[in-house]
């Protein structure tokens, strides 16, 4: 009989201890694996809505403006050298460095016109970028050819509109080709058509007062591409969107530093229960370690047969805390993503993480009980049969 078989007897003759120390570690791996996995998801869920979810740099005429706003209501503007930006310019982002990262670019032209005796902003875009800059947009008929328009929600309630209507601005009469869902923004209140057509009606051809940029995804050097597409553009200023972005990584990394901090509780509350349950193991076997002893046995003998028992829970701790941990987060990760389809998926680093933590924490643990019970001197030992 070597020294593994008598670890092995000792765990099958003291299950409850056995299963107490393993229920321990088993409690602190699978929180942290669950936590840890729950980060990476939500981060994986976060790179993925920038992926997909609309323009992320804008790009705007170099101007000299002071708005007159105040507590949200708008006054005016007084401008001064107000300019607009050539289009054929554009062709420049097409040769910056990170190009590639470019999901797609929509040069918009705004101008004030007259509907019906009302005054509304007609806005002419890319349909075909659109599709891309704003996937949220749903529309009740088709995209507008060359003399159609998509109204906005409550552009189309104001004006008083629906798809097949016609109507004139500035001597062209235009086509209400489809009508835009309610979407809680501007998009509300403007008129949409073609970029060629709002530059005709407009007056502004071959110039675009904005460009919607989507660029912002996972890897994409924002900041570089920003100061990439300024130098391509000298005349606009170029800004990158990420507030939104910003606050929502922020509380991941709030969150992230809060598991650290939860999963350094539980490793250290998971090492008390190991080291209690442990000595108290090695009270109860005085009298067999004595016997151990006075058959030969050395004190590294005793010593190997507390840590090979303490590794044995500790390594069967590591697999199933892995296993509970991930199925948790399979559980537990619709409540934060909302349900988006994120996958989890199997982490070598973090379940070989999750076992060396395991048996780390079990023999470190385990060394103190280990050691009391080496120095059990044989002959009082005996003297307890």
């Amino acid at each position: 009989m070597n020294l593994k078989d008598i670890a092995l007897r000792n765990l099958r003759r003291r299950k409850a201890k056995a299963a107490f120390v393993l229920a321990g570690l088993l409690i602190a791996v699978s929180t942290a694996v669950a936590l840890l996995g729950l980060i990476e998801a939500m981060n994986q869920d976060i790179q993925q809505k920038l992926e997909e979810y609309g323009a992320n740099i804008l790009i705007l005429p170099r101007t000299e403006n002071l708005s007159l706003t105040y507590g949200g209501l708008s006054l005016g503007s007084v401008s001064f050298e107000m300019e607009e930006i050539r289009q054929a310019d554009l062709v420049r982002v097409e040769a910056i460095k990170n190009a590639a990262n470019v999901a797609a670019m929509g040069p918009t032209v705004l101008g004030a016109v007259a509907v019906k005796d009302r005054k509304v902003l007609l806005a002419g875009v890319d349909f075909q970028a659109t599709k891309i800059l704003k996937p949220w947009w749903q529309v009740a008929g088709t995209a507008p050819s060359d003399s159609g328009v998509l109204l906005g929600s409550e552009a189309a309630r104001i004006l008083q509109l629906k798809t097949g209507d016609h109507f004139k601005v500035n001597g062209s009469n235009l086509e209400v080709s489809g009508v835009l869902a309610a979407t809680g923004s501007q998009d509300d209140q403007l008129v949409f058509t073609r970029l060629d057509t709002a530059q005709s009606l407009l007056k502004k051809e071959g110039r675009v007062s904005m460009v919607e940029v989507a660029a912002l995804c996972n890897a994409c050097p924002i900041e570089e591409m920003v100061r990439q597409i300024s130098v391509a553009l000298p005349d606009t200023k170029v800004m990158a969107i990420q507030q939104v972005v910003q606050t929502r990584m922020e509380t991941l990394d709030y969150f992230r530093k809060f598991s650290y901090g939860v999963t350094a509780v539980l490793v250290l509350v998971g090492s008390l229960v190991v080291l209690v349950t442990m000595m108290g193991s090695v009270r109860e076997r005085t009298s067999e370690i004595g016997i151990f002893r006075a058959m030969g046995f050395r004190r590294s003998h005793v010593i190997r047969i507390v840590l090979l028992e303490a590794g044995i829970i500790s390594a069967l701790a590591g697999v199933l805390g892995y296993l509970v941990g991930f199925g948790s987060t399979k559980v537990a990760l619709p409540l934060f993503t909302g349900g988006n389809g994120i996958a989890v998926i199997f982490d070598p680093v973090l379940a070989a993480g999750a076992f060396a933590t395991a048996i780390i924490m079990g023999l470190a643990s385990s060394v103190y009980p280990a050691l009391l019970a080496a120095r059990i001197d044989p002959t009082d030992a005996l003297r307890t049969l």
